[in-house]
């Protein structure tokens, strides 16, 4: 096996796959991620990224030939689940809950494999502490644009690194994808990367 699907459009899961060599073609799934007050932020991650993935193998139907990788991210504030702000006043709202405090950011990832066998889940959390926040400092981020695509109101890996006082644990786990592990399960089970991830849209 040398070729994955990814079961998301994220750019950011799929740079971070390119850059170790897995070629990616991209299936994003259509599951709508709903909320669910009866699951914690790490349940509803597990939920999420099997959903993502049955929507896909079902998508593409008998004869898999290659992985199938659906990965899901939650930002986990003592408890609540944050998901994607709808608009400044959420996102501003996220931030500032978050500001001068520890939150954990929970990325789940389930994996089928041609056979039909059943699929490989694991869940890795990272804990990330902010920085005392300023007013403007959110009203500036917000202004950029990046907190509205993305759990919590923010992505490490952009602007809201100047947020970031620690992190402890897995950074790429806070990006949305715990390379380390995915890529060991992949080859567990007969993947190799290539020298050059490439990508094809589906």
């Amino acid at each position: 096996m040398t070729r994955i699907y990814l079961a998301s459009a994220s750019p950011r899961r799929l740079e971070l796959l390119r850059s170790l060599g897995v070629h990616v073609d991209v299936v994003p799934s259509e599951y709508g991620e709903p909320d669910n007050p009866a699951l914690t932020p790490r349940e509803l991650a597990q939920r999420h990224a099997r959903e993502k993935l049955r929507d896909v193998v079902t998508k593409i139907g008998a004869g898999i030939d290659r992985p199938i990788l659906a990965a899901d991210t939650v930002v986990d504030r003592d408890g609540t689940a944050l998901n994607k702000p709808s608009d400044a006043s959420e996102a501003r709202a996220m931030l500032s809950s978050l500001s001068g405090r520890e939150h954990l950011v929970h990325t789940a990832v389930a994996i089928a494999f041609p056979g039909g066998g059943p699929a490989i889940e694991f869940c890795e959390s990272t804990r990330v502490r902010f920085h005392e926040l300023a007013d403007d400092e959110i009203d500036d981020y917000i202004a950029s644009g990046e907190p509205f695509d993305k759990a919590g109101g923010y992505g490490i890996q952009g602007r809201a690194a100047a947020l970031v006082d620690g992190v402890e644990g897995d950074f790429y786990t806070v990006m949305g994808l715990p390379l380390g592990r995915v890529i060991r399960t992949l080859r567990a089970h007969g993947y190799r990367p290539g020298k050059e991830g490439t990508a094809r849209a589906h």
